[in-house]
């Protein structure tokens, strides 16, 4: 029996509160990095970047997380939740509308400068909105962490078709990109006024949880976990198949196929809009199957969309690949997310891990792919995540429920929630 599984009492109104602003908060963190995904063709060819040029930008880009990503359980120790997703959403804002005119100067490093804040304020913003999801996944006590990655989906989609619509009606970035982040910021401020207080045990040093370790000592302690190493391994799978997908999936329809930008946007949010039913549905899927047998089955899916997309010569055929390979790309890492957070009081160093692991192959993976596509085209660059897949699809075990007390991985069978 899982964290979540353990809860049977009704949720509060502000438990549901609370979820509803999650859902929110993933959305517009969809909303926000779709809006730039979806138009990277358009700031390709602003900038007259060659493929590689093009994933050494988002490769420097990706440096901003990588240093803030493991500090992300410190930061949330320390501000909470609620203060950290607004900080970093409105950090990650700042990043956007810096790269956005960087592209309108046709000056490159000031791109890169603002793609290091976006990645900063995203890595810390989805380590936090990851904690909040998975406290109220616990406090509801149903699986729900899928469905506010759903929400992060849904941005994805409802941003690029937006975006689909503005390339071709020839909207400049800098004028699309600035106006969106805004209003997402505030609709983000909005949001975390209805996320839940801090846990109990934070402020009760008479609780027995006030012991567990925190701070530094927590922060690399959690680095030494073997079942948080290996739930890494599975999220980075998961991590770089949609990763690539968002950076790429667009330029290799656009380039693959000779179509135009509003056709990439397309592919891109066909690719969104899979992922996003399965995370809707998927959490049928856990409930029913458990976590290890679902994973398996996205990796299958995953590997399947793949070949078919690298392969194909025909459009409407890689298309469909994409559609399959969004399938297989929607649940590693919430699920991912969940495992981490199996036990609350460890639960800020975990994901913070966790996020890391996963957040490097997101975002710096895809990147060097690029440096790959320069060599032998985008589509056939992409099928080198079939590596990963493999290897996330060899630990999915990992991911087995932790019972309410913090057992051993070997002592735990997974299987429904019923």
């Amino acid at each position: 029996m899982s964290r979540v599984e353990d809860v049977r009492s009704t949720p509060t109104r502000e438990v549901r509160v609370a979820s509803a602003a999650v859902f929110a908060v993933f959305l517009l963190s969809g909303v926000n990095f779709a809006s730039w995904a979806a138009r990277l063709p358009a700031v390709r060819d602003a900038l007259g970047l060659t493929p590689e040029r093009m994933g050494v930008l988002l490769l420097v880009g990706a440096a901003g997380s990588l240093v803030a990503l493991p500090l992300s359980g410190l930061v949330v120790e320390r501000l909470g939740a609620r203060r950290t997703v607004l900080a970093f959403a409105v950090v990650n804002g700042a990043g956007y509308g810096v790269a956005s005119f960087g592209v309108a100067l046709d000056l490159v490093v000031l791109v890169g400068a603002g793609l290091v804040l976006v990645g900063i304020g995203a890595g810390v913003w989805d380590a936090a909105m990851n904690l909040e999801g998975a406290v109220v996944e616990q406090r509801l006590g149903r699986t729900v962490m899928p469905r506010y990655h759903a929400g992060f989906s849904f941005g994805t989609m409802g941003a690029a078709g937006l975006a689909a619509v503005l390339a071709a009606l020839h909207v400049p970035v800098q004028v699309h990109l600035p106006v969106v982040v805004a209003l997402a910021c505030v609709a983000t401020a909005v949001a975390v006024r209805s996320f839940l207080a801090e846990p109990a045990h934070q402020h009760d040093p008479a609780s027995t949880e006030a012991a567990a370790p925190r701070g530094a000592r927590a922060a690399v302690g959690a680095w030494l976990e073997p079942r948080t190493l290996l739930i890494g391994l599975v999220v980075l799978a998961a991590a770089l198949t949609e990763g690539a997908a968002n950076d790429w999936v667009s330029l290799a329809v656009v380039d693959g196929f000779g179509t135009t930008h509003a056709t990439g946007a397309v592919g891109f949010a066909l690719f969104v809009t899979a992922m996003t039913a399965m995370r809707m549905f998927g959490t049928v899927l856990l409930d029913r199957y458990g976590r290890v047998v679902v994973l398996r089955l996205c990796a299958l899916l995953a590997g399947v969309g793949l070949l078919v997309f690298g392969l194909a010569d025909q459009l409407w055929l890689a298309l469909a690949g994409v559609v399959v390979w969004g399938m297989g790309a929607a649940l590693g890492f919430p699920v991912g997310m969940s495992a981490a957070a199996d036990d609350p009081v460890r639960a800020a160093q975990r994901v913070a891990v966790v996020s890391t692991i996963g957040y490097s192959a997101f975002l710096a993976g895809p990147p060097l792919l690029g440096l790959l596509a320069e060599h032998v085209g985008y589509r056939q660059a992409l099928l080198a995540i079939l590596v990963p897949v493999v290897l996330g699809l060899v630990v999915t075990g990992a991911a087995r429920p932790l019972p309410v007390r913090d057992a051993a991985p070997a002592d735990v069978a997974d299987g429904p929630a019923d």
